[in-house]
């Protein structure tokens, strides 16, 4: 081996991380790292804010109702003088588990389904057509009718918080896989007929082992943006569920609640109004534009531009 041979070997540059690969690209997304500083910091001060801040929620104080913004109550208080930092604490707890909980599901039902409908083919018709199906129902009416119809038996069940938070994350998870479904569809489809995939199944790969192994890595990308998007849809759904009452009881703070409750005080203290509004604006703001990121930094077409 030649001199020239021996340097070029000692001066190769190691193989490049793809994971640095996709942080490079995403941090290029001003608004994607904004929307993940500003996500991270919603999190922080929902589940460790309640450790620091340790006034209950619950407590009532009639002596303190009606309140403007203190040091003893930064954000106020409501028209029974519980604190309105520690009950928007609390009820973004609610709305974020929510908001996670009913994404998996969604997520789990449109992988399932897209996979499924994507590699075989005799199924294609038949689970393509069901999610046409599920498209076509008005959702908003279907989810007052699930509700309604299930909502004592779940609260007889389970207890009302636990009863009204299954019901709520059935429902939302149930009525939106439908476009993960169909995305990861559309991806499967190509990459079913990829090189790699060809030579697999020429070996006699089975088809679980293939599905495992070559199609799923491969459709990861469209289903963490779709899951970062389930995350911000599922957080609107149970608010608009809640702002229309039919969400959580009266006395278990979401932030669609607090913003139903707050409407009847909407000209005396439009404050209260504010304050669950901005939470859920700016956090499915911050999430949306994760998902931009995210899908950004994982396309290749768009990689290293």
């Amino acid at each position: 081996m030649t001199d020239i041979a021996v340097n070029s070997l000692a001066n190769a540059r190691p193989p490049r991380s793809q994971w640095l690969d996709f942080w490079e690209q995403f941090r290029t997304h001003r608004g994607a790292l904004f929307g993940m500083t500003f996500f991270l910091f919603v999190l922080l001060i929902v589940f460790v804010g309640p450790y620091l801040w340790t006034l209950d929620g619950q407590y009532i104080d009639i002596r303190a109702r009606n309140q403007g913004p203190s040091l003893a109550h930064p954000f106020g208080t409501d028209q029974l003088g519980r604190d309105t930092l520690s009950r928007l604490m609390a009820g973004g707890q609610v709305s974020l588990a929510v908001g996670i909980t009913a994404m998996a599901l969604s997520l789990l039902l449109g992988t399932l389904i897209g996979v499924m409908a994507g590699y075989f083919k005799r199924l294609d018709g038949l689970l393509m057509r069901l999610t046409d199906l599920f498209l076509a129902l008005p959702l908003l009416p279907l989810l007052l009718v699930i509700i309604m119809l299930f909502r004592d038996t779940l609260r007889t069940a389970f207890g009302p918080e636990t009863g009204i938070f299954i019901l709520m994350v059935f429902v939302i998870g149930i009525t939106s896989w439908m476009q993960t479904a169909r995305i990861v569809r559309g991806d499967v489809l190509a990459i079913k007929e990829r090189e790699f995939v060809l030579a697999s199944r020429s070996i006699g790969t089975p088809s679980r082992r293939m599905i495992t192994r070559h199609i799923l890595p491969n459709v990861l990308s469209p289903i963490m943006v779709s899951a970062t998007l389930g995350i911000a849809n599922a957080i609107i759904t149970e608010s608009a569920l809640s702002f229309l009452g039919l969400g959580f009881p009266s006395d278990f703070p979401t932030w669609g609640r607090l913003l139903f409750d707050s409407t009847d005080y909407l000209q005396q203290y439009p404050e209260r109004v504010l304050w669950p509004g901005l939470a859920i604006s700016l956090t499915v703001l911050s999430v949306n534009y994760v998902g931009d990121g995210l899908r950004d930094a994982l396309d290749p077409r768009i990689r290293g531009r």
